[in-house]
């Protein structure tokens, strides 16, 4: 795996005990790069979050795949910086796809009504798949779809794919890109 100066000069230059960030190229993705999180996104390190993806944007990559499967938490801060880079990748073709998200982060995401406006997917090949797919999503696509609750048997509308909360019995629902339902 390449180091990140190897990727971006300079870009370990600045450290952050709370977040550990590494890059890896997306292979086959145009401008595209892996961003690997550790540890939690709050008030008092978003700046340097922000800094170190303005980097990233930069230098050119504008499809940006985080993967937050060791990200704890992230304040309502944390996904203000989100939201920031999603605005300036799109004017420029790009777009953010959030992946292996926990679900108490997640759950931040829900309760904020952010989870809409990301792409969140659960494995690498789902987020290289929506960029070699155009990036939208909408190929052929089952959305929007209505769906019962596994649990509940609530009747719930989906328009994407992605992970949900039930708003009857607030069970985690996961629905795949063919509108399969499963807890999660």
């Amino acid at each position: 795996m390449d180091n990140n100066n190897s990727i971006i000069p300079g870009f370990d230059n600045e450290k952050d005990d709370s977040l550990t960030i590494v890059l890896r190229k997306a292979e086959g993705v145009s401008r595209g790069i892996f961003v690997y999180l550790s540890g939690y996104i709050d008030t008092y390190n978003s700046s340097f979050f922000q800094k170190q993806i303005t980097k990233v944007i930069e230098a050119g990559f504008i499809n940006l795949i985080f993967n937050c499967s060791s990200l704890n938490y992230v304040s309502s801060t944390g996904i203000g910086s989100f939201t920031v880079f999603l605005k300036v990748v799109k004017p420029k073709g790009g777009d953010v796809v959030l992946l292996e998200i926990q679900p108490k982060v997640y759950e931040v995401f829900q309760l904020l009504g952010f989870s809409q406006f990301f792409n969140i997917k659960n494995t690498a090949e789902e987020a290289l798949s929506f960029f070699s797919s155009g990036g939208n999503g909408n190929s052929s696509s089952v959305f929007p779809l209505v769906i019962s609750c596994p649990v509940c048997n609530k009747k719930l509308r989906a328009t994407k794919s992605g992970r949900f909360r039930c708003s009857g019995c607030r069970s985690i629902l996961a629905i795949s890109d063919t509108g399969e339902v499963t807890l999660g």
